[in-house]
């Protein structure tokens, strides 16, 4: 049925735990020539940053990189970027991965290079998720929908100003079916249920 709590790991590392870069929000950079830095925060801080240039369809990634509190190597990594037409005009930006030649919208940082989730062998989060885990993350997505809090045990939020009642009535029969699966599940483990 799958595990309660953070859900079973695999041992594969996952993509959240790691920093990236993303074709997506960088597409105004990806045109024309740039240049400029990336950073990460955390707590407030500066946790990581890299500087970048782009120019003709290539983006110039430079940065350093230590492993284990070692010496810090200076990394300069160049990524081709290619353009794929979208439906109704104009294109979309994609990385081709350094690695593998493969074209993602995301590179992560989970080694001293920017690659793609296959080439450093990650996983997302939702892959290890057992059934339970997955229950209550639908329902906890429901809620912040409706500008509530996540969680069972809060007050379940009212109907969002100008949202239609058969679709708030649908999101909560769904949030509610998703939770009594939950709660079946977690009596069942401690042997409550008969």
């Amino acid at each position: 049925m799958g595990g309660m709590g953070p859900g079973r790991q695999h041992g594969r590392s996952k993509v959240e735990s790691f920093r990236s870069i993303n074709a997506n929000r960088l597409k105004v950079v990806l045109s024309g020539s740039h240049a400029g830095s990336l950073e990460w925060m955390e707590d407030g801080e500066r946790a990581a940053w890299i500087e970048f240039s782009f120019a003709d369809d290539r983006l110039r990634l430079v940065y350093r990189y230590r492993v284990n509190d070692g010496e810090w190597q200076p990394v300069d990594q160049v990524i081709n970027i290619t353009r794929v037409p979208c439906r109704y005009g104009g294109t979309r930006p994609y990385f081709i991965c350094p690695s593998c030649d493969r074209r993602v919208a995301k590179l992560n940082g989970a080694g001293k290079l920017f690659l793609c989730r296959h080439c450093h062998g990650l996983a997302y989060y939702s892959q290890s998720e057992g059934e339970v885990d997955r229950a209550m993350s639908r329902a906890d997505k429901v809620r912040m929908r409706l500008g509530g809090q996540a969680g069972i045990a809060r007050t379940f939020p009212r109907r969002p100003k100008g949202m239609w009642n058969r679709t708030y009535n649908r999101l909560m029969e769904k949030s509610f079916a998703d939770e009594a699966f939950v709660n079946r599940a977690v009596l069942e483990k401690f042997g409550l249920l008969a």
